[in-house]
C-alpha cells in the first residue's frame, strides 16, 4: 500500500481491525507497519508510539460503543433499557474482541474526561434512574453492571462457559432477569439480606 493516504485516522482503523484479528495486546507500530508495508519510521509521523496507537483504538472502541448504546437505549426504560445496554457490550466483544478488549485500557485522567467513557456512565446513570436508585446506590449499581457485563462477556471469549449445558445464552437472559429484580429490589445499607425462601 502506498505511504501517501496515511493519516493518524486510517491507522487508528487499521490497528482496531488488527486488534480484532490478532488481540489488542499484540497491536504495535511496527506490526501496523507490516500491514501497510511501510517502515517503522513512516508512521511515527502519524501516531508516537504503541502506546499512542493503543490508546486512539481505545477510543475509538469507546466511541464505538456509545454510540451503539445510544442507538440501542433510543425509547426504552427498565428492564428493556438494562438488557439493551448488556446486549450492546455481549454483541460488540462478540463482534470486535480486540476492540473491546482495548476498549478497557487504562485511560489518563484527562483522556478519559475527554472520551466517550463519560456518554457510557451517563447512559448507564441514566438508565438506572428507571430504577429510583439514588446515590450512592446509583454508583453501586454501575459498578455492578460493569463488572457482570464485563465479567460474563470476558469468561463467554475465553470459553469459559463452553463445555456445561446450559447454553450460554440462556445464562445470560437469567442473569439479566436477576439484575432487574435486584435494581427494583435495591437493599438499603445496612439491611440484612434477605432469605429468597421465605
Amino acid at each position: 500500500m502506498a505511504r501517501a493516504g496515511l493519516t493518524p485516522e486510517r491507522l487508528t482503523r487499521a490497528g482496531a481491525e488488527l486488534a480484532d484479528e490478532v488481540g489488542f495486546d499484540q497491536v504495535t507500530v511496527s506490526a501496523l507497519a507490516r500491514r501497510f508495508d511501510v517502515k517503522v519510521a513512516s508512521l511515527y509521523s502519524h501516531v508516537k508510539n504503541s502506546q499512542d496507537l493503543k490508546t486512539r483504538i481505545a477510543l475509538l472502541a469507546l466511541t464505538e460503543l456509545a454510540d451503539r448504546a445510544a442507538e440501542a437505549l433510543a425509547g426504552r426504560s427498565g428492564k428493556d433499557a438494562l438488557a439493551a445496554l448488556a446486549n450492546v457490550y455481549r454483541d460488540y466483544a462478540r463482534e470486535h474482541p480486540g476492540r473491546y478488549a482495548a476498549a478497557q485500557l487504562r485511560l489518563d485522567p484527562e483522556t478519559a474526561a475527554a472520551s466517550a467513557g463519560v456518554r457510557h456512565a451517563r447512559m448507564t446513570r441514566a438508565l438506572l434512574r428507571g430504577y429510583d436508585l439514588t446515590e450512592p446506590d446509583q454508583t453501586h449499581a454501575v459498578r455492578l453492571l460493569g463488572s457482570v457485563f464485563h465479567g460474563y462477556v470476558s469468561l463467554e471469549l475465553g470459553g469459559g462457559f463452553s463445555h456445561s449445558a446450559p447454553d450460554t445464552d440462556v445464562t445470560w437472559a437469567r442473569i439479566l432477569d436477576a439484575l432487574d429484580t435486584l435494581l427494583r429490589n435495591w437493599p438499603a445499607p445496612g439491611e440484612p439480606p434477605t432469605d429468597p425462601r421465605g
